[in-house]
């Protein structure tokens, strides 16, 4: 009963609150117009023919040879790309949290699995060209192999591989971190060996985290669209095949039978990753480490995991250092001295470079704070308020996680181009830059809500109600004092927000037109085309930005952060 009256206070609070309802109500329509709505009208499209329910649509598609062959190819990708991505991503997390290794080594290792994090998607398919192609550096020049062909089912698998292991990484690390010592120490009192300790206590504790791991890669794996558009050759993947049978069949209807069906995977992988492996995960693992953990030191068991660990870097340095340096070939694959810089000169001179590099710059730098407040507001909503659509907002605006971008692209072309429902109805926005701001925001929103989340449910309540004690409405409570608190996450998210937006591609490939030239559209023709030498000038310059802007944010909070602020008080 107390609960219930709580519950009727707090609505009738928020009800009282005209800015609050105001954000709720502005914030429902965002979501529901620009995330489930482009989504309905794929679902509609795939169903209903000549004015009835139909599935035609469907049989048409699943009756094409290629479409029925791209999802095998898919489902085999994601697979394995899955598996080696959560075995990289072990390693380094376990190294990291279990091992001794040196400083210097440690760094590097660290700094080399979070590389692929803020680089743009498709480098190291660039890379594997480069060094492994028909006219790679290794393959042709080094081997002297000339009929391999690196395109392809392995292609694509390598290159995900090394493109997502971070992400497994990250999970991996804090899931290690928080096994309690003390299970491990009493298997080895017992007489139990580092091998057997590992796989009859650590492993079974981490079971849900690589399951849970393996399944966010696997659904990264089959919604991405640059690589194997890259790399794939002929292998075609669904989203790829999606991609073309738009541009090249210019088959709307069947793009869209063809986006439910991979949307369908993708949506179920994500309801047994997040509702069933995070749940299990929390359940499973014993809470924060009481105590220091002593860092394994015998050699046996530190040199052939570091040995492993140094492999996968030097692999990884030598892909990231093959773009600038490809770069400075003059013509890839046949004339490899004197190394030269007219590409990077052709870049602003000849391909309009200046252009691409302005409208990107501009469009992220407009969508990053909007996502960044966006994040930080519907956070502030589902930790610090009750009301009866709280569930709505955080379950669409996590959404767009398991949404694959090719998949909303062509939501958005079914949903806008004739207006809402073909009313007209803002039908301005499409092919404008208002489209490409839009889509930006939804797809890095995910990110910054969850890191919003996170940071406000460690702010005790009363701080925010004594704000509200003093007569502060809710704009200048969340302005003044929970904005401040969560400035660390409001900046980070900023910042991906920008890395995210300017190097995003699967999403925005569908939407561009010719009134914009943005970075990663660009690198993606020229390298469809052979140009691998321009392609790796644009792809070099986009990289020193997005690390430039990463730097640039760790000065910020180093300087300027709540961390640096409570260092002061202590």
């Amino acid at each position: 009963m107390a609960r219930g009256q709580g519950a009727a206070l707090d609505r009738k609070k928020l009800m009282a609150d005209p800015i609050m309802v105001g954000t709720i109500v502005v914030l429902i329509t965002f979501l529901t117009i620009f995330i489930l709505y482009p989504l309905a009208i794929l679902l509609v499209d795939s169903v209903v023919g000549d004015g009835s329910l139909s599935l035609s649509a469907f049989r048409r598609i699943f009756a094409m040879p290629t479409f029925t062959r791209a999802i095998t190819n898919t489902l085999k990708v994601g697979f394995l790309v899955g598996i080696l991505s959560t075995v990289v991503g072990l390693l380094f997390a376990y190294v990291e949290v279990y091992v001794k290794v040196g400083r210097v080594v440690g760094g590097l290792f660290k700094v080399v699995s979070m590389l692929p994090v803020v680089s743009p998607p498709f480098v190291l398919s660039l890379s594997m060209i480069m060094l492994f192609g028909k006219s790679g550096i290794i393959t042709k020049f080094l081997l002297g192999i000339k009929d391999n062909s690196v395109y392809g089912f392995w292609g694509i698998v390598v290159v995900q591989a090394l493109t997502f292991f971070p992400v497994c990484y990250m999970m991996l690390k804090g899931l290690l971190k928080n096994i309690d010592p003390s299970l491990e120490e009493a298997a080895r009192d017992m007489g139990a060996s580092r091998g057997k300790v590992f796989m009859t206590v650590t492993l079974p504790l981490l079971l849900p985290g690589l399951g849970n791991a393996f399944l966010v890669t696997f659904i990264e794996s089959i919604a991405d669209f640059a690589n194997p558009m890259i790399i794939g050759g002929s292998y075609d993947t669904l989203a790829t095949t999606i991609y073309l049978q738009i541009t090249g069949a210019y088959d709307k209807v069947g793009a869209a039978a063809m986006a439910v069906v991979l949307l369908a995977i993708t949506l179920v992988m994500f309801a047994v990753q997040k509702y069933y492996l995070e749940a299990k995960t929390a359940a499973t693992l014993t809470g924060k480490a009481s105590r220091g953990r002593m860092l394994i030191g015998e050699r046996r068991v530190t040199l052939p995991l570091t040995i492993l660990c140094a492999l996968a870097t030097i692999f990884v340095i030598m892909m990231y250092l093959c773009v600038p340096i490809g770069a400075l070939f003059p013509t890839w694959g046949y004339k490899f001295t004197p190394l030269t810089f007219k590409w990077f000169g052709q870049v602003f001179t000849r391909y309009k470079g200046f252009q691409a590099f302005r409208d990107s710059f501009v469009l992220s730098l407009i969508s990053a704070p909007i996502t960044a407040l966006l994040s930080m507001i519907i956070s502030y909503l589902v930790v610090k308020r009750k009301f009866k659509a709280k569930g709505f907002i955080e379950a669409v605006s996590m959404l767009a996680m398991a949404v694959p971008g090719t998949v909303l692209g062509v939501g958005y072309i079914r949903g806008f181009s004739g207006g809402l429902f073909h009313t007209g109805l803002l039908q301005g926005i499409y092919g404008s830059a208002a489209i490409l701001i839009i889509v930006f925001v939804v797809r890095s929103l995910p990110t910054g809500t969850r890191s919003g989340i996170s940071a406000l449910r460690q702010i005790d309540k009363s701080i925010e109600e004594s704000a509200y004690d003093m007569g502060a409405d809710s704009f200048k409570v969340f302005m003044t004092v929970t904005l401040p608190l969560i400035k660390d996450s409001f900046l980070s998210g900023l910042v991906t927000a920008f890395v995210r937006s300017i190097t995003a591609i699967s999403a925005i490939i569908l939407l561009v037109t010719p009134q914009f030239l943005l970075i990663t559209v660009q690198i993606n023709e020229f390298a469809e085309k052979g140009s691998y030498s321009l392609a790796c000038a644009f792809a070099t310059i986009l990289i020193i930005i997005t690390y430039g802007s990463v730097l640039l944010m760790n000065l910020v909070m180093k300087f300027f952060g709540t961390s640096r602020k409570l260092k002061e008080d202590e």
